[in-house]
């Protein structure tokens, strides 16, 4: 696993982006934008692309399917299972702390 953004859930893209106010390295319309924070990349979602109701770090690995038993087994909590975003394959998932964090594989 590697961190791959920080997610966080926004009302209004448009909005989100001018607060931040750091470069966008990709926008997907009014769903869902990546601004470069200077080594990581904050993942602004808009509520159509809402995983989670709160501020999350997103973890890129080869394989979301393959990842999501291993950590269930380590003691992750599956909240929501793999599926086929947009861009992406995602699942959520609580450590055993009680933390949300988001596995991700790009297409």
């Amino acid at each position: 696993m590697k961190l791959g953004n920080v997610f966080i859930p926004v009302k209004d893209l448009d909005e989100a982006i001018a607060f931040y106010g750091l470069p966008v390295k990709f926008r997907d319309g009014d769903r869902f934008a990546a601004l470069d924070a200077g080594g990581v990349t904050l993942a602004l979602a808009a509520p159509a692309e809402h995983v989670t109701d709160a501020c999350a770090p997103s973890y890129k690995v080869d394989d979301v399917r393959r990842a999501v038993p291993d950590l269930e087994a380590r003691g992750a909590t599956v909240l929501a299972p793999p599926e086929d975003g947009p861009h992406e394959t995602r699942a959520v998932l609580r450590d055993p702390s009680g933390n949300v964090f988001v596995l991700y594989t790009s297409r």
